[in-house]
């Protein structure tokens, strides 16, 4: 009968030496070997905190008002557009009343109001919960003006839809 051994089992591989390590030193880094069966050493310092501000753990400077109104501004042509949406609505649902235009301006008037509180509540939660709940940096008010935006133009639907002539055409268009 042949030979019962494999051929690859008999054969060594000598690996040479390396550089700083010392024959038979077992705490030895070694490149591309995995240091097994040695005890780790728990770790025990903390993970480092940062502060609201930039990475190296300074505080946030300090903006002028000037700054805050231009970021502020940025994406106002949401709120523009809706404004004027709600505008003209308003002009068509105020004429068609053919009365005093007094009670209707003053509507106006309030609606533009909100319109400016719901801004300025998009604002606060946009500060709380990006700002300092995620740690973002918020570069415009372009998602608080599209929430004032969608908000007025309900509100010119709203007058439309007390325009009887208004709604008398959206059924004769509809099939309604």
């Amino acid at each position: 009968m042949a030979d019962q051994t494999q051929p690859w089992a008999e054969r060594t591989v000598e690996v040479p030496p390396q550089p700083g390590v010392v024959p038979g030193q077992r705490d030895a880094f070694r490149r591309g070997v995995a240091a097994v069966g040695q005890p780790r050493t728990p770790r025990t310092e903390q993970f480092p905190t940062v502060e609201h501000g930039d990475w190296a753990g300074e505080p946030a400077p300090r903006r002028s008002m000037g700054w805050h109104l231009a970021q502020a501004r940025r994406g106002g042509e949401w709120s523009a557009a809706g404004a004027l949406f709600a505008f003209v609505c308003w002009g068509i649902w105020a004429i068609s009343g053919r009365g005093n235009l007094v009670a209707p301006l003053l509507t106006f008037v309030l609606s533009l109001l909100t319109a400016v509180g719901l801004f300025a509540l998009a604002r606060l939660l946009g500060r709380l919960i990006l700002e300092r709940q995620l740690g973002r940096v918020r570069r415009s008010a372009r998602g608080a003006h599209m929430v004032t935006a969608l908000f007025l133009a309900g509100v010119g639907v709203a007058y439309l839809q007390q325009t009887e002539w208004v709604v008398s055409a959206w059924n004769w268009v509809t099939g309604n």
